[in-house]
């Protein structure tokens, strides 16, 4: 075989890998979803494993019947305690989120909301993401976020953005301290907050984007275990290299998954979706974690 004709078959094949891994990326993997298992020591000595289900990024709308049918099936997992760690909104449809998540809030739950809780999706650069944090512009909210924090607190659920929660779940005492997102400039950070109430069982810490900021405020103020999402996992990964970026100060390696900062856990969940301008998933299966935490080792 002459050069030239490598050279169309190289094209070719490169061309057909193209085509397939677009397709894969836009019409199947996000359909992929995954609930992911872990354990965390985190209890103290002699009490009963928690099992909480980690929930974020939903990004959902109307017509995504497929993942609102999963995440109302999730109830059959019977969690313990629910965290919901914000970007609900995919778009601007108040009903799609609450049916999605109804099921759900008849367990205790946490949540904070990320930027798409406020501001709806935007066509933006691909290119600049790939450069560094995307940016949230300073504008009125177009999402009804009050609307939404108010349905799920009337069902149950503890709002911690910039505040604090403290729930009793199978005889363990939860102290919760939140952060609002640091990627857009809402993580209130002081002296006074966040912190923990004294002499909880186990004190926890949630926030939408892992930011360094926000992830040391919790930890040095006494979280034992932090929950953050934000990061899609990279979304877009590349076999044997992992997320490009973490649209956040994360390393790459940190873009999704369990690893500890100061010797306490840290959990980022890879979420559920992405925006409605952006929807693929490449090598990263939309995922839920189901988190069982058990005591501590003596």
């Amino acid at each position: 075989m002459d050069t030239k004709n490598i050279l169309r078959l190289a094209v070719g094949v490169g061309g057909t890998c193209a085509v397939a891994a677009g397709v894969w990326g836009a019409c199947i993997e996000p359909h992929l979803f995954t609930v992911r298992h872990l354990t965390c020591r985190v209890l103290p000595q002699g009490s009963a494993p928690l099992r909480v289900l980690h929930i974020s990024d939903l990004h959902v709308a109307p017509w995504q019947k497929h993942k609102i049918n999963w995440v109302r099936a999730l109830a059959k997992l019977q969690p313990d305690l629910v965290i919901n760690t914000g970007d609900n909104f995919g778009f601007n449809s108040l009903d799609t989120v609450i049916h999605t998540l109804a099921p759900l809030t008849a367990f205790p739950g946490i949540f904070v909301f990320g930027s798409n809780d406020f501001h709806g999706p935007a066509v933006k650069n691909p290119v600049r993401y790939l450069m560094g944090p995307s940016e949230v512009k300073e504008a009125e909210p177009d999402l009804p976020a009050d609307d939404l924090r108010r349905a799920l607190t009337l069902r149950g659920w503890n709002f911690v953005d910039n505040c604090n929660a403290t729930l009793e779940v199978k005889g363990v005492k939860v102290s919760v301290s939140g952060l609002g997102d640091a990627h857009m400039n809402n993580a209130h950070i002081s002296q006074e907050h966040p912190h923990f109430e004294t002499g909880a069982d186990l004190n926890v810490g949630v926030t939408h984007s892992p930011y360094s900021t926000s992830v040391d405020a919790l930890i040095d103020a006494g979280a034992q275990m932090v929950f953050a999402g934000h990061t899609h996992g990279g979304q877009i990964r590349i076999p044997g290299y992992g997320a490009p970026v973490t649209n956040s100060d994360r390393p790459r390696d940190e873009a999704r998954g369990l690893f500890t900062r100061s010797g306490i856990p840290v959990h980022i969940s890879a979420g559920l979706g992405f925006s409605i301008f952006a929807p693929v998933r490449f090598a990263c299966p939309p995922e839920v974690t189901l988190m069982e935490l058990v005591a501590r080792e003596s």
